[in-house]
Protein backbone atom coordinates (compact mmCIF):
# COMPACT_ATOMS: atom_id res chain seq x y z
CA UNK A 1 0.00 0.00 0.00
CA UNK A 2 1.66 3.50 -0.85
CA UNK A 3 1.48 6.42 1.25
CA UNK A 4 -1.53 7.90 -0.47
CA UNK A 5 -3.67 5.11 -0.82
CA UNK A 6 -3.00 4.84 3.42
CA UNK A 7 -3.98 8.49 3.55
CA UNK A 8 -7.31 8.35 1.79
CA UNK A 9 -7.75 4.89 3.54
CA UNK A 10 -7.49 6.83 6.82
CA UNK A 11 -9.72 9.42 5.88
CA UNK A 12 -12.39 7.06 4.85
CA UNK A 13 -12.32 6.15 8.66
CA UNK A 14 -12.23 9.56 9.92
CA UNK A 15 -15.05 10.00 7.86
CA UNK A 16 -17.06 7.20 8.72
CA UNK A 17 -16.32 8.05 12.48
CA UNK A 18 -17.80 11.23 11.81
CA UNK A 19 -20.88 9.82 10.15
CA UNK A 20 -21.41 7.72 13.00
CA UNK A 21 -21.00 10.47 15.31
CA UNK A 22 -23.38 13.21 13.56
CA UNK A 23 -26.09 10.25 11.95
CA UNK A 24 -27.98 7.34 13.28
CA UNK A 25 -27.19 4.77 10.85
CA UNK A 26 -28.08 1.31 12.42
CA UNK A 27 -31.59 1.90 11.43
CA UNK A 28 -32.57 -1.71 10.15
CA UNK A 29 -34.56 -2.37 7.00
CA UNK A 30 -36.27 -4.90 8.66
CA UNK A 31 -38.23 -2.10 10.56
CA UNK A 32 -39.50 -0.69 7.30
CA UNK A 33 -40.95 -3.93 6.24
CA UNK A 34 -42.48 -4.95 9.36
CA UNK A 35 -43.63 -1.73 9.74
CA UNK A 36 -45.44 -1.91 6.76
CA UNK A 37 -46.56 -5.29 6.88
CA UNK A 38 -48.65 -3.80 10.33
CA UNK A 39 -50.21 -1.30 8.67
CA UNK A 40 -51.57 -3.72 5.54
CA UNK A 41 -52.57 -6.00 8.50
CA UNK A 42 -54.66 -2.80 10.27
CA UNK A 43 -55.85 -2.26 6.67
CA UNK A 44 -57.43 -5.59 6.14
CA UNK A 45 -59.06 -5.17 9.54
CA UNK A 46 -60.67 -1.87 8.71
CA UNK A 47 -61.39 -3.10 5.76
CA UNK A 48 -63.19 -5.73 7.01
CA UNK A 49 -65.08 -4.02 9.91
CA UNK A 50 -66.32 -1.14 7.44
CA UNK A 51 -66.58 -2.94 4.60
CA UNK A 52 -66.91 -1.94 0.81
CA UNK A 53 -68.58 1.48 2.22
CA UNK A 54 -65.56 2.53 3.64
CA UNK A 55 -64.41 3.89 -0.16
CA UNK A 56 -67.24 6.67 -0.47
CA UNK A 57 -66.94 10.05 0.75
CA UNK A 58 -69.71 10.18 2.34
CA UNK A 59 -68.95 7.53 4.73
CA UNK A 60 -66.28 9.46 6.59
CA UNK A 61 -69.01 12.12 7.42
CA UNK A 62 -70.52 8.98 9.25
CA UNK A 63 -67.75 8.00 11.54
CA UNK A 64 -68.43 10.67 13.89
CA UNK A 65 -72.20 11.56 13.16
CA UNK A 66 -75.31 9.28 11.76
CA UNK A 67 -78.81 10.79 12.55
CA UNK A 68 -77.36 13.39 14.50
CA UNK A 69 -75.64 10.74 17.48
CA UNK A 70 -72.30 10.20 17.58
CA UNK A 71 -70.96 6.81 16.13
CA UNK A 72 -68.64 6.24 19.26
CA UNK A 73 -68.36 2.61 17.97
CA UNK A 74 -66.99 3.63 15.10
CA UNK A 75 -63.99 6.10 16.99
CA UNK A 76 -63.18 3.47 19.83
CA UNK A 77 -62.97 0.92 16.71
CA UNK A 78 -60.55 3.44 15.15
CA UNK A 79 -58.68 4.17 18.14
CA UNK A 80 -58.12 0.90 19.02
CA UNK A 81 -56.70 0.03 15.98
CA UNK A 82 -54.71 2.32 15.38
CA UNK A 83 -52.90 1.73 18.79
CA UNK A 84 -52.29 -1.70 18.20
CA UNK A 85 -50.76 -0.80 14.57
CA UNK A 86 -48.60 1.85 16.22
CA UNK A 87 -47.50 -0.16 19.46
CA UNK A 88 -47.13 -2.92 16.84
CA UNK A 89 -44.90 -0.48 14.28
CA UNK A 90 -42.33 0.57 16.73
CA UNK A 91 -42.08 -2.36 18.73
CA UNK A 92 -41.02 -4.22 16.29
CA UNK A 93 -39.01 -1.79 14.51
CA UNK A 94 -37.04 -1.16 17.97
CA UNK A 95 -36.62 -5.16 17.89
CA UNK A 96 -34.62 -5.11 14.60
CA UNK A 97 -32.91 -1.78 14.82
CA UNK A 98 -31.71 -3.25 18.58
CA UNK A 99 -30.48 -6.16 17.24
CA UNK A 100 -28.88 -4.45 14.16
CA UNK A 101 -26.70 -1.88 16.38
CA UNK A 102 -25.67 -4.55 18.67
CA UNK A 103 -24.54 -6.56 15.40
CA UNK A 104 -22.03 -3.29 14.99
CA UNK A 105 -21.29 -2.70 18.36
CA UNK A 106 -22.73 0.28 18.57
CA UNK A 107 -25.39 2.63 21.43
CA UNK A 108 -29.00 2.49 20.32
CA UNK A 109 -29.70 5.66 22.54
CA UNK A 110 -27.15 8.86 21.63
CA UNK A 111 -26.77 11.99 20.89
CA UNK A 112 -27.38 11.25 16.67
CA UNK A 113 -30.35 8.95 17.71
CA UNK A 114 -32.24 12.04 20.37
CA UNK A 115 -31.61 14.45 17.41
CA UNK A 116 -33.05 12.26 15.09
CA UNK A 117 -35.71 11.34 16.77
CA UNK A 118 -36.58 15.28 18.08
CA UNK A 119 -36.20 16.21 13.91
CA UNK A 120 -38.92 13.58 13.10
CA UNK A 121 -41.05 14.66 16.17
CA UNK A 122 -42.06 18.49 14.67
CA UNK A 123 -43.38 17.61 11.61
CA UNK A 124 -45.15 14.55 13.58
CA UNK A 125 -46.93 16.29 16.45
CA UNK A 126 -47.93 19.33 14.60
CA UNK A 127 -49.34 17.02 12.09
CA UNK A 128 -50.89 15.36 14.80
CA UNK A 129 -52.93 18.48 16.15
CA UNK A 130 -53.75 19.80 12.95
CA UNK A 131 -55.53 16.38 12.36
CA UNK A 132 -57.12 16.39 15.46
CA UNK A 133 -58.41 20.55 14.20
CA UNK A 134 -59.59 18.82 11.27
CA UNK A 135 -62.02 16.30 13.47
CA UNK A 136 -63.14 18.78 15.59
CA UNK A 137 -64.47 20.75 12.53
CA UNK A 138 -65.74 17.44 11.03
CA UNK A 139 -63.23 17.40 8.62
CA UNK A 140 -62.62 13.60 8.36
CA UNK A 141 -62.02 13.14 4.71
CA UNK A 142 -58.69 14.80 4.99
CA UNK A 143 -57.40 12.95 7.99
CA UNK A 144 -55.87 10.34 5.78
CA UNK A 145 -54.16 12.83 3.07
CA UNK A 146 -52.74 14.75 6.02
CA UNK A 147 -50.99 12.54 8.16
CA UNK A 148 -49.87 10.96 4.58
CA UNK A 149 -47.66 14.49 3.87
CA UNK A 150 -46.85 15.38 7.46
CA UNK A 151 -45.54 11.81 7.58
CA UNK A 152 -43.46 12.53 4.47
CA UNK A 153 -42.15 15.98 5.53
CA UNK A 154 -41.01 14.31 9.26
CA UNK A 155 -38.99 11.87 7.22
CA UNK A 156 -37.11 14.86 4.79
CA UNK A 157 -36.50 16.80 7.99
CA UNK A 158 -35.25 13.45 9.69
CA UNK A 159 -32.90 12.09 6.74
CA UNK A 160 -30.19 14.49 7.40
CA UNK A 161 -29.42 12.60 11.07
CA UNK A 162 -29.76 9.22 9.42
CA UNK A 163 -29.80 7.28 6.12
CA UNK A 164 -30.15 9.86 3.33
CA UNK A 165 -31.91 6.87 1.56
CA UNK A 166 -35.51 8.13 3.95
CA UNK A 167 -36.15 11.33 2.20
CA UNK A 168 -37.06 9.25 -0.83
CA UNK A 169 -39.62 7.49 1.62
CA UNK A 170 -40.82 10.73 2.39
CA UNK A 171 -41.53 12.59 -1.03
CA UNK A 172 -43.07 9.15 -2.25
CA UNK A 173 -45.50 9.94 1.02
CA UNK A 174 -46.00 13.71 0.77
CA UNK A 175 -46.83 12.84 -3.57
CA UNK A 176 -49.39 9.86 -2.20
CA UNK A 177 -50.83 12.45 0.19
CA UNK A 178 -51.50 15.02 -2.22
CA UNK A 179 -52.98 12.70 -4.73
CA UNK A 180 -55.00 11.22 -1.44
CA UNK A 181 -56.39 15.00 -1.01
CA UNK A 182 -57.93 14.73 -4.03
CA UNK A 183 -59.22 11.08 -4.21
CA UNK A 184 -60.74 11.38 -0.40
CA UNK A 185 -63.29 8.63 -1.26
CA UNK A 186 -60.26 6.35 -1.19
CA UNK A 187 -58.37 6.93 2.23
CA UNK A 188 -58.13 3.69 3.91
CA UNK A 189 -56.59 2.71 0.39
CA UNK A 190 -53.85 5.32 0.42
CA UNK A 191 -52.93 4.96 3.91
CA UNK A 192 -52.50 0.87 3.33
CA UNK A 193 -50.06 2.25 -0.03
CA UNK A 194 -48.12 4.89 1.83
CA UNK A 195 -47.80 3.05 5.46
CA UNK A 196 -47.73 -0.47 4.03
CA UNK A 197 -46.44 -0.74 0.87
CA UNK A 198 -44.31 2.08 0.56
CA UNK A 199 -42.71 0.94 4.21
CA UNK A 200 -41.85 -2.74 2.54
CA UNK A 201 -40.37 -1.95 -0.64
CA UNK A 202 -38.04 0.76 1.47
CA UNK A 203 -37.53 -1.38 4.00
CA UNK A 204 -36.46 -4.26 1.72
CA UNK A 205 -34.10 -1.88 -0.50
CA UNK A 206 -32.50 -0.90 2.88
CA UNK A 207 -31.71 -4.10 3.65
CA UNK A 208 -30.09 -5.28 0.68
CA UNK A 209 -28.43 -2.25 0.24
CA UNK A 210 -26.55 -2.19 3.90
CA UNK A 211 -27.36 -5.01 5.52
CA UNK A 212 -26.80 -7.93 3.21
Amino acid sequence: MTEQDEQIENLTEIRNLMERSTRFISLSGLSGVSAGICALIGAAIAYRYFGYNAYFPNFYYHIFTEAEFIRMDFLQFLFTLSVGVLVSALGLGFLFTWRRTKQKGGSLWNSSTRRLLFHLAIPLVTGGLFCIILLLHGEVYMVAPTTLVFYGLALINASKYTLNDIQYLGISEIILGLIASVYVGYGLVFWAIGFGVLHIVYGTVMYFKYEK
